[in-house]
C-alpha cells in the first residue's frame, strides 16, 4: 500500500504532499482526520519566516485559533529529518502538544530534529512532492506583526482546502 497524498490549495497556488503513514501513523491519521472534516478550509499560513519555514492550519482569517481535537503523541523519533520540503507538526514547548498546525521546512532545519528525550524535536510526517515553487512563493511574502504573531503575512495567504489526492 502506498502512502496517502494530499493536495494543498492556497491563494498562492497548489502543492502536493506525500504523507508518511508508514513512519508517523498517529500523526498522519490525526492530520487526515482534520483533512476529512474540512478543518483547514479558510485557515491561514499565519507564520512565514524566510530561510526557515511556513506554518499554517490553525488560525482563521481573523487570526483566531480554531478549536482542535486533543494533541497527538509526538512521533519525531521516527528517523525522518526536517529537510527542505518536509512537512512537520507545529507544537508548543510541550513535545506532545501538536494538534492541527503544521509547517513546511523551506530549508534544511537539523535543529528541529529529534535528538533524545531532552531535545524531542518536531515530527516530520510528509514531503512536498510537487509544487515546491508555491511553498517558496509563500515564503517570500512580506510579513508584518499582527498582535501576538510577529511573522504574519501582510496580505493573508489562505488555505482554500486540503484534500486527499487520488
Amino acid at each position: 500500500m502506498s502512502n496517502p497524498v494530499v493536495l494543498v490549495d492556497t491563494t498562492k497556488g497548489e502543492f502536493l504532499v506525500e504523507l508518511f503513514a508508514d513512519k508517523a501513523p498517529l500523526t498522519v491519521a490525526n492530520f487526515l482526520s482534520y483533512v476529512d472534516d474540512d478543518f483547514y478550509v479558510g485557515t491561514l499560513f499565519h507564520r512565514v519566516v524566510k530561510g526557515f519555514m511556513i506554518q499554517g492550519g490553525g488560525l482563521d482569517n481573523m487570526m483566531r485559533e480554531k478549536p482542535t481535537r486533543p494533541p497527538v503523541a509526538n512521533e519525531a523519533a521516527n528517523g525522518l529529518e526536517n529537510l527542505e520540503g518536509t512537512v512537520a507538526m507545529a507544537r508548543t514547548a510541550d513535545p506532545h502538544s501538536a494538534c492541527a498546525q503544521f509547517f513546511v521546512n523551506t530549508v534544511d532545519n537539523p535543529d528541529l530534529d529529534h535528538k533524545g528525550e531532552d531535545e524531542f524535536g518536531y515530527c516530520v510526517f510528509g514531503q512536498v512532492i510537487d509544487g515546491m515553487d508555491v511553498v517558496k512563493k509563500i515564503e517570500k511574502v512580506r510579513v508584518k506583526p499582527q498582535g501576538d504573531h510577529e511573522h504574519a503575512p501582510a496580505d493573508q495567504v489562505s488555505i482554500n482546502s486540503i484534500t486527499r489526492f487520488e
